[in-house]
């Protein structure tokens, strides 16, 4: 993952914001669930390097997604971003997967690049027509809009949410610095997703510290947490993260989705066991599952 990268991460201040007072007001009202859960997993699956460490000695490539699925519970989809899934494809990837194991993907680049997003078209529709075929394997997907999308095009993003949003789960990714600011266009855009139940999206990177907003606006949250090779840094975030999703849930938040990325992708399921042990640890009782190196490996981080 490239944006927000830094060459070096040593002067970054990665405290998290202050609680953004908003957040009372979508977790007050909601009913405590009889299960919280919390999704922890990296982006992709296709991963050589993983094999006869994360994966069996000898897997093949055609069972790498079940061999990820095993460790674990979820997966930031980026295979449905390049090209639109088709229902035997999206029948074929849930047929390989545990019952708790959640995808959640990304919406195609032809659809959240377009100006009208695609409104024009039947491709928003395609797209949760072949989603639906996932069933209960269909965590939130996720609609990673370009950075010049900003608060002048809401009215092209309330057409689309009014549109889309009731046909699956949802979350929404912005990166226009405006958004983030203390501004009526910005509130606009938090108040358009509660309306619509559609999460926002909190990218922890460390050269963009702005898309770390901290703002909820549905029962679930997706974090796309960027670590930095194992730097320090990365363990001591993970445990600044354990205390405000346990917050979160404490008040009750139902959900959420914290994808791991790692230059590269291959230090991903050590940063992902990382935050399995410290959530499990921070956290009592909340329903996760976190990768363990096969049989035979000695992991590298305890």
């Amino acid at each position: 993952m490239d944006f927000g990268k830094l060459h070096s991460v040593d002067s970054v201040d990665f405290s998290l914001p202050a609680e953004p007072p908003q957040n009372a007001g979508i977790l007050a009202p909601l009913p405590k669930a009889t299960r919280q859960t919390l999704y922890i997993g990296p982006t992709g699956y296709n991963m050589k390097p993983w094999v006869g460490k994360w994966y069996p000695p000898g897997a093949k490539e055609s069972d790498f997604l079940r061999h990820y699925a095993a460790q674990f519970n979820t997966i930031e989809f980026n295979t449905t971003h390049y090209r639109m899934p088709d229902p035997s494809s999206v029948r074929r990837w849930r047929d390989v997967v545990p019952v708790d194991f959640r995808f959640c993907p990304k919406v195609p680049q032809s659809i959240s690049h377009a100006r009208d997003l695609g409104l024009n078209g039947r491709e928003p529709q395609i797209f949760c027509e072949a989603l639906a075929d996932f069933g209960e394997s269909l965590g939130c997907s996720f609609l990673q809009l370009p950075p010049h999308f900003g608060p002048r095009d809401l009215r092209i993003l309330a057409l689309f949410l009014e549109k889309i949003a009731p046909l699956t789960p949802l979350s929404v990714e912005v990166r226009h610095p405006l958004f983030f600011q203390d501004k009526p266009e910005a509130e606009a855009f938090w108040q358009l997703l509660a309306q619509h139940e559609v999460a926002a999206v909190i990218t922890d990177v460390a050269g963009r510290r702005d898309v770390c907003h901290m703002r909820l606006t549905n029962v679930r949250t997706l974090i796309r947490f960027v670590g930095n090779g194992l730097h320090p840094s990365d363990f001591t975030r993970v445990e600044a993260w354990a205390g405000r999703l346990k917050n979160w849930f404490d008040n009750g938040l139902q959900e959420a989705y914290f994808f791991t990325h790692e230059p590269d992708n291959l230090l991903a399921p050590e940063l992902t066991a990382h935050c399995a042990e410290t959530f499990g640890r921070m956290i009592p009782g909340i329903g996760l599952r976190g990768p363990k190196p096969v049989s035979g490996q000695q992991g590298t981080l305890f």
